[in-house]
């Protein structure tokens, strides 16, 4: 359940002014959701600075930009996060219009719960649900992250339990520490770049390139044998003139 650890591919810096001699980065964009008090705000700080900030003021929806490399393709990042007023009735989640309006910008998710927050686990699902409501033709990516691995001993969502939900709901599971790794925190913003990317067509265009079938052997004898007669009914033009 865990991807393959990219750390080392991914440099972030301010975006710069578009130069007419280069091409314009490709636009990423990723929200963070879950209840409050899980670590979204933290989360995206460490991953943009390495910076681990424990308290964070009630936030009301920042954007945050940056361009970043991943495995050599060139993003233009922004990362929304967002508040966590979040409340779930009967399974059903009460969704402000902010918030709807989040899912309906971004092309792909970090839905982040706390390992000692049972109640922030069980908002994943309909977070979930309704993001595959908004986007029901579009296989947009979404990353399921139990986050605050560090504090054991205050742990209500077992490893096993964000296991299971995401095998249901058929989504990548990370259990991380933000305080304690940033590796960690790096690799799944990565991770979910790169699947958004794919998505986007931005790592496809070569192999959509490659599988492109060559004309076969009659079809270019084909265009040789037009080709030669183009040629011998200029040469004889002349001739028929005379």
């Amino acid at each position: 359940m865990r991807p393959p650890s990219m750390s080392g591919h991914c440099l972030l810096a301010p975006i710069p002014e578009s130069s007419s001699d280069c091409l314009p980065p490709k636009d990423i964009k990723l929200a963070v959701l879950g209840a409050g008090r899980v670590g979204k705000s933290a989360m995206i700080v460490r991953f943009l600075t390495k910076r681990f900030i424990g308290d964070y003021e009630p936030n009301t929806g920042k954007l945050y930009s940056r361009l970043v490399y991943v495995e050599g393709d060139q993003l233009s990042l922004q990362i929304q996060d967002t508040p966590g007023g979040i409340q779930v009735q009967d399974n059903l989640l009460q969704v402000a219009d902010p918030l709807s309006r989040c899912v309906q910008w971004a092309d792909g998710f970090l839905l982040v719960y706390s390992i000692t927050d049972y109640d922030s686990y069980q908002a994943i699902r309909p977070l979930y649900q309704h993001i595959r409501k908004v986007h029901p033709d579009a296989r947009v990516p979404v990353v399921i992250v139990g986050n605050k691995g560090d504090l054991l001993h205050a742990r209500q969502v077992q490893t096993r339990d964000g296991v299971q939900l995401a095998n249901e709901l058929g989504s990548l599971f990370l259990e991380i520490s933000t305080s304690e790794n940033y590796e960690d925190v790096c690799d799944v913003f990565q991770h979910l770049c790169k699947e958004v990317s794919k998505s986007h067509g931005v790592s496809g265009d070569r192999r959509r390139a490659s599988i492109i079938p060559r004309p076969r052997s009659p079809n270019m004898q084909d265009l040789k044998r037009r080709f030669k007669q183009a040629l011998s009914s200029k040469v004889k033009a002349p001739s028929a003139l005379g």
